[in-house]
Order: C-alpha cells, then sequence, then structure tokens
C-alpha cells in the first residue's frame, strides 16, 4: 500500500504551477496536527495497513520543520506498519537543502525529488523559483554528500528564450542540451522531465491571455522530448514512464504504484485516495480542509469509478510506461476485449507505428510516444 501526503505551502509561488497551495505559513503548525489527525481517521481506507512508500508532496515539504517531519512520521508509523526498506520520498527545493536541512531529514527520508527545473538563470527567473542556478547544482551535490544517493531531480522542456523576449544568442535545443548535460553530470540516478504547460489560473496563464507572453511550441517541445531521450538514453538512463528516466532500475516506486493500478491513500488538502474502484479528492481549501479535520468530518469528493472509468485510466497510465498496457487486466476490470472493442483506432495506430502488440500487451513505439494522451483519449471506452 501506498501514501501520500499534501504538504500545502509554499515560500512563492512559481508563475508556472497549478498545485493547490499557500504562501501564508501562520497555520503550518496547525496543518501539521491536522495532517496527523486525518492520517488516524483514514487509518482503515486501504485493504491492509502495510506501507511499502511514503510521498511526501507539495506544495514545497521541504519547509517542514524537523519537529514537524518527526511528528507526521511517528502519527504514521502508530497507525502503520512502514515495510523495512520503504521508499520515503520527500519533495525539495534546492534554496531548501542546506547542511543543516540534510541532516534534519536523514533520519526520516531515503529518497529525495529535487525541484531544480533548470540551470539556465533567466528561465529561472521567468519561473520564478526560489532558487538560483548555482543553488541548482550545488544542492545536488550537497545532498550526495550528506548520503541522499537515491534522488531525482526535476526538470521542465519547451522552454524558449522567446517566452522571455529574448534576442537569442543561441538556439532553444542548445539551452536544453545545457541543461541536459548538467543534470547528467550529476550522476543522479533518476531524472524527470515535463513539458511546460500554461494553464488558466497561473501567472504564465494570465500572461498568455493578456498577449504578454507566447504560447508553447509545440513543434519546439516535440524536438525537446526526442533529444533528451536520445540523450538520457546514450547516457544509460532507461525512459521507463514517458516524462520519467532512471539508472539501474531505480525506479521511483511511488509514482510507478500509480501507473500500476495500486491502492494509495492521500493526507492533506486537494490529496486524492484510490481505493481500486472509487476516488476521493479531498478538498482544495486550507481553512475548509483544517475544519472538516477539526470537526472529524473530512470534506472531500467521493467518485465511485464505473467499469469504463476504471479500464479509462488504466489506460491513460499503463501506455505510458515500459510495462505496457496488459489487455488481460483490462478484460479482468470490465471483461472487454480492447483490441476488438477499438479496432479501428487500433489498426490506424499499429498502421502508423505508433503503437505495439506483444504477449498481449499494447506498447506506445519511440514514435507513438509522442501522441500518447491523444492515444489514449481515442482508445478510451465510452
Amino acid at each position: 500500500m501506498h501514501l501520500y501526503l499534501h504538504i500545502p505551502f509554499c515560500k512563492q509561488a512559481c508563475h508556472y504551477c497549478d498545485f493547490h497551495f499557500s504562501t501564508q505559513l501562520k497555520s503550518k503548525t496547525e496543518m501539521v496536527a491536522a495532517i496527523c489527525q486525518e492520517i488516524a481517521l483514514q487509518q482503515d481506507y486501504l485493504p491492509t495497513r502495510t506501507l511499502e512508500t511514503i510521498y511526501f508532496g507539495g506544495g514545497t515539504p521541504s519547509i517542514l520543520t524537523q519537529n514537524e517531519l518527526e511528528q507526521i512520521i511517528e502519527t504514521i508509523h502508530r497507525f502503520f506498519k512502514v515495510e523495512p526498506g520503504a521508499e520515503i520520498t520527500l519533495e525539495a527545493n534546492p534554496d531548501d537543502l542546506t547542511s543543516e536541512k540534510l541532516r534534519a531529514l536523514k533520519p526520516f527520508v531515503n529518497r529525495l525529488s529535487i525541484g531544480l527545473q533548470s540551470f539556465y538563470e533567466p528561465y529561472l527567473r521567468f519561473m520564478n523559483r526560489a532558487h538560483n542556478a548555482q543553488e541548482s547544482e550545488q544542492c545536488v551535490k550537497l545532498a550526495q554528500d550528506h548520503g541522499f544517493d537515491n534522488l531525482t531531480i526535476d526538470l521542465i522542456y519547451g522552454m524558449s528564450q522567446a517566452h522571455l523576449g529574448m534576442v537569442p544568442t543561441v538556439s532553444d535545443e542548445q539551452l536544453w542540451q545545457q541543461d541536459l548535460d548538467k543534470a547528467m553530470a550529476l550522476g543522479t540516478p533518476h531524472i524527470s522531465a515535463y513539458n511546460l504547460t500554461i494553464e488558466p489560473q497561473t501567472a504564465l496563464g494570465n500572461w498568455l491571455k493578456k498577449g504578454k507572453i507566447k504560447p508553447v511550441d509545440e513543434e519546439l517541445s516535440a524536438r525537446h522530448f526526442e533529444q533528451m531521450v536520445r540523450s538520457l538514453t546514450q547516457a544509460g538512463y532507461e525512459q521507463y514512464e514517458i516524462s520519467n528516466f532512471a539508472k539501474n532500475g531505480q525506479y521511483a516506486r511511488h509514482n510507478s504504484s500509480y501507473w500500476k493500478r495500486r491502492p494509495y491513500l492521500g493526507i492533506g488538502p486537494s490529496a486524492h485516495s484510490f481505493n481500486g474502484i472509487s476516488r476521493q479528492y479531498n478538498v482544495s481549501n486550507n481553512t475548509l480542509y483544517l475544519r472538516g479535520i477539526q470537526a472529524v468530518k473530512p470534506v472531500f469528493e467521493l467518485e465511485e469509478l464505473s467499469v469504463f472509468d476504471q479500464v479509462n485510466d488504466y489506460i491513460l497510465t499503463s501506455l505510458r510506461t515500459i510495462w505496457g498496457c496488459d489487455l488481460a487486466v483490462i478484460w479482468d476490470i470490465g471483461k472487454v476485449d480492447l483490441l476488438e472493442e477499438q479496432k479501428a483506432y487500433v489498426e490506424k495506430f499499429l498502421e502508423k507505428n505508433w503503437v505495439e502488440v506483444r504477449n498481449n500487451v499494447l506498447y506506445l513505439t519511440e514514435k507513438g510516444k509522442l501522441f500518447a494522451d491523444r492515444i489514449a483519449s481515442d482508445l478510451f471506452l465510452v
């Protein structure tokens, strides 16, 4: 079983981020207590109380003090059995990762997910990141010096100098390659990279609406994606999910559980839970969340998943991975023969060399990875 904890606080708002967070930290102590209380309230949600992974996401979990983190970890151990060797991940911002902070994290966390996003200073300023380019490199080396060998770094591609109104001195591909080269030189066993998206409720979305910035260039993003796959593969990384690359099989165990349709419990404002047949969505409002927990009436939306919902969720997530979409799983969920049900689409994708079928498993080809969302949506049952 798997546990996700959403820490809904950040020092400042990144211009691209549409996750739930607050920059008002005055309720942090109260929030930690509520998170601990929700753990107790939801202890019976999962089929068993044995945890294989714990993931602190956000927001910015590295904003927690050592005492706050210890309080949450102790509560987890009170109500769940944490397996020996469980993966315990904490998302961290580079500017938080001082020697003092790393020493404080070490007793509780065995994997760090560091949100670098870029090593190029103008891009970091454009995104309103709290750290600078020098800290991007230094924090990883510092974490490694403190014994954090199991760590991952996040990058964003699809960035263009046109977004900043800059007169290009080098190509956007060269800047992206510089980021990739610096990331690979750090020797981390895992790299995640995501295409820049401009969501309506973000600062970038507002600027786009007002015509202050240009939309993301999809052709540039595709070139960056292919460049990334080529560079990381040559460096010995395995693309085990469209946005995730690992060396020596050091996959993100927690995220892999989502893609493999494993039950998980989400704790904290805006956190999601999944038990196989339904999803729960905690309220994305800190005040309402706190009131609900304090009244022992958690505020969440419950979605009962139809058979088609369950199949479509599995198609969407599994197709993106090296494990592929197991057609036997779809049959077990809904007694549906996907190849027959969506025969026209499957034949079209086979003809385009976007997918292949091996041992009753549907896989994306290298070419098909560029069209993953489109392929999945076309295969959805309706």
